[in-house]
């Protein structure tokens, strides 16, 4: 799904551009292009040939076509996420969204075959890479093994968690209200330390 949502920012861009070299400006953004290349399309008076007409018709029925396929994807991800227990329960984790955890789910399956969370992790490659030598350990960057897709959306779950708590704490600090600032304060540290 998140190429085909890469694949349909690609075709707006090249309709955008394609009308801009013909002197038709289309404000940025899908709504926008799809309010306004009906109405660049019939304009006669514009320097539109008749090809590119045909060209643009074409491209913006392969739009439609691929906005219905994210659409037709997102209705069966969100019908599995409602309908899976383990879906909910991941769900309850602070960033973690739909798309994540019917991600986790398909592709762990029975998570009961992981001894512990780090094993897991592990598998997903979210752990940080070892170099241990005479008695010194030494942690580097997590590894690049593992699924490199669910570890995409674990990594961006954890920045929408980190994201949404400093939001608060700024609104919070920006009150002024002595007893909510010092609250906000602890609830920051404690989040730096997960």
């Amino acid at each position: 799904m998140g190429e085909a949502r890469v694949t349909s920012l690609a075709l707006c861009n090249q309709l955008r551009g394609l009308l801009r070299e013909r002197g038709v400006v289309v404000r940025t953004g899908a709504a926008a292009l799809k309010r306004s290349l009906p109405a660049a399309l019939a304009d006669e008076s514009s320097e539109l040939s008749g090809e590119m007409r045909e060209l643009l018709c074409e491209m913006s029925q392969w739009l439609q076509t691929l906005e219905q396929r994210i659409a037709s994807c997102e209705a069966r991800i969100t019908r599995k996420f409602k309908h899976d227990e383990r879906c909910q329960r991941l769900a309850a984790v602070p960033g973690v969204g739909p798309l994540t955890a019917t991600a986790l789910v398909a592709a762990v399956g029975n998570a009961q075959r992981f001894k512990n969370g780090r094993e897991l992790s592990a598998y997903l490659g979210l752990v940080p890479r070892q170099h241990s030598s005479g008695g010194k350990t030494v942690l580097l960057g997590i590894t690049k093994r593992g699924d490199r897709y669910l570890r995409t959306l674990a990594l961006l779950a954890r920045g929408d968690r980190y994201r949404s708590t400093n939001l608060a704490t700024r609104a919070v600090l920006r009150s002024g209200s002595p007893p909510a600032v010092k609250r906000a304060r602890s609830a920051k540290l404690r989040v730096r330390q997960d």
